[in-house]
């Protein structure tokens, strides 16, 4: 039984998740000009979250405003377990599919 964790999502899925990551990257530095952002770790957290038991509805976390994403986005960085691509500490992503999450 393998703990491993997941990336696998569809070509389309990978598409929008890079742009979620692009547009993560303008927030961060519109919000947090202070902090570091790392492209690659936000592609990587979006999409583990998405493949390891948390279907996000991709389009719409693209289209929120910037609240509601850095909400989702910023909070998965924080909350997600690294090694089996889980969130912890009960965070909830607001663009989570319905009764899926």
């Amino acid at each position: 039984m393998s703990n491993r964790i997941s990336f696998d999502v569809s070509c389309s899925d990978a598409g929008i998740i890079k742009a979620i990551s692009e547009r993560a990257a303008e927030v961060a530095f519109k919000y947090r000009p202070d902090s570091e952002f790392d492209f690659m770790s936000c592609r990587m957290d979006i999409t583990a979250t998405h493949a390891n038991g948390n279907p996000l509805r991709l389009r719409d976390l693209l289209e929120a405003d910037d609240f509601n994403f850095g909400h989702d986005v910023f909070g998965i960085e924080l909350h997600l377990n690294r090694n089996t691509g889980k969130l912890m500490h009960g965070f909830s992503p607001r663009f989570s599919k319905r009764g899926e999450a």
